[in-house]
């Protein structure tokens, strides 16, 4: 790796781990950054996951103000995160490497809808919670199965993963979106921890790109909620969903 190449991992992940504790969808950034370094996408992968664990924790502790009460909540939540990265680990392994190029495709594909339609997502949302605002407390047994196959796809593929929870949470739970965002990194944590733990025994990594994503997402993730809240949603949504497209271009021409 060249020095302007690891330049550009390590901002990748310094962004990454400060969008992630805003709004998730770092992957989108530090993903097409490895794949421009030469690393083949399962690679990239499982480097990304490990090297994003710093940043997933320093977000959590950002927000630690909000996940005051929630302790039952996040052990529920947590053991159907920690089984479905598990589950997704597996399937990026188990998989042959054509499909995963196949399907990379399409999940980074729907990650950018999810982004691009957010705005409508979140008014869905509050319309869901001004019709029935005595949602239950943890949110049945709908909501942790949502959640637990959403960290499938977070183990397989983290792109979204984030936005993904908020927008499941948010339906079924009546609890203001901080405190929602605040589990999600928390989820997120879990799930990139128990895929890179996995990953450690039965893949190759990049140690590079590891490092300096794990030394940039500790950086943005720490710092990411305060500086994230000053910026404009729409500046944000807009720099996911042009870095996600020029990865899904050089994906789709590979």
């Amino acid at each position: 790796m060249t020095p302007p190449e690891m330049l550009g991992v390590f901002a990748a992940g310094a962004g990454a781990g400060a969008l992630n504790a805003v709004v998730g969808s770092g992957t989108l950034i530090t993903f097409p950054v490895l794949l421009a370094t030469g690393l083949s996408p399962v690679t990239a992968t499982v480097s990304n996951a490990l090297g994003l664990i710093p940043g997933s924790v320093g977000g959590a502790i950002g927000y630690r103000r909000e996940l005051a009460g929630q302790g039952r909540r996040l052990r529920r939540f947590g053991a159907g995160a920690a089984l479905g990265g598990l589950a997704g680990a597996t399937l990026l392994l188990a998989l042959p490497a054509e499909a995963f190029e196949t399907i990379v495709p399409t999940l980074v594909g729907l990650a950018l809808v999810l982004v691009a339609f957010q705005p409508l997502i979140s008014r869905a949302v509050r319309a869901r919670r001004g019709e029935r605002p005595s949602s239950r407390r943890d949110g049945g047994a709908p909501l942790l199965a949502g959640l637990t196959l959403a960290s499938v796809y977070g183990g397989y593929f983290a792109a979204a993963q984030g936005i993904i929870y908020v927008s499941l949470m948010g339906l079924l739970l009546d609890e203001p979106l901080q405190r929602l965002n605040a589990v999600k990194n928390v989820l997120a944590a879990i799930v990139n921890a128990v895929a890179a733990t996995f990953f450690l025994f039965v893949a190759d990594f990049d140690w590079t790109a590891v490092a300096l994503i794990a030394a940039g997402s500790a950086l943005g993730g720490r710092f990411g909620a305060g500086a994230g809240r000053r910026f404009s949603p729409a500046v944000l949504r807009a720099l996911i969903v042009t870095v996600g497209t020029v990865a899904l271009v050089q994906l789709l021409l590979r």
